[in-house]
């Protein structure tokens, strides 16, 4: 659990005036009915419930007793308000920055994984991304964004398989030996030849 101060913001000893204004504001912006078109609403509604639960425990006097802060976590790991933060910047397209806040945080979840196998693969490590993508499907198979996500990174990349056989890359030169000596021993079954020295 972390300290309830920390995640509305507060250095511990505000005043009940200032623990109601960062409610206020954290509220507003995490409630469910502010994110109901937002990919992001399960993610948002956990945060919501941990600023409630804060801010439950600060007025109660609960998050001041003594002893009681010796449980909490201050090192910012583990949160969903981790992943919410990850998932902001990849869809600013500051990969980098997720991947750090993803690094740090102790969650090893379906979650998790899609957005450090989102990051990889939109920073051009397609093949480790897509080891990240594989596990979030296997983690959560009904989810269907990472379902939806493993398709397309398939489909991409039987798209450039595809192109590049097309434009020059074609079959290997062993590949083109194979077929040629195929179509020589057919040639000859019917009476040709293809190629004289075989």
């Amino acid at each position: 659990m972390k300290d309830p101060y920390e995640v509305l913001g507060l250095q511990r000893g505000a005043s009940k005036e200032e623990v109601k204004s960062a409610y206020r504001r954290l509220a507003k912006k995490y409630h469910p009915d502010m994110n109901v078109n937002n990919p992001l609403q399960d993610l948002a509604e956990e945060k919501f419930k941990e600023i409630q639960r804060a801010y439950d425990e600060i007025m109660s006097g609960k998050a001041d007793s003594p002893g009681y802060g010796s449980t909490y976590t201050n090192n910012n790991t583990g949160s969903t308000a981790d992943l919410y933060s990850a998932r902001s910047y990849i869809n600013a397209g500051r990969f980098q920055e997720a991947m750090n806040i993803l690094r740090r945080t102790n969650v090893r979840n379906a979650e998790w994984n899609f957005l450090m196998g989102v990051c990889h693969v939109s920073m051009g490590s397609i093949n480790q991304g897509l080891q990240y993508i594989q596990t979030a499907v296997n983690m959560d198979p009904s989810n269907f964004e990472y379902q939806n996500y493993l398709n397309q990174i398939y489909n991409m990349q039987h798209l450039y398989q595809q192109r590049a056989y097309n434009y020059g890359g074609g079959p290997s030169s062993a590949d083109c030996c194979a077929q040629l000596i195929c179509a020589d021993c057919l040639c000859e079954c019917l009476g040709g030849d293809l190629i004289s020295c075989c």
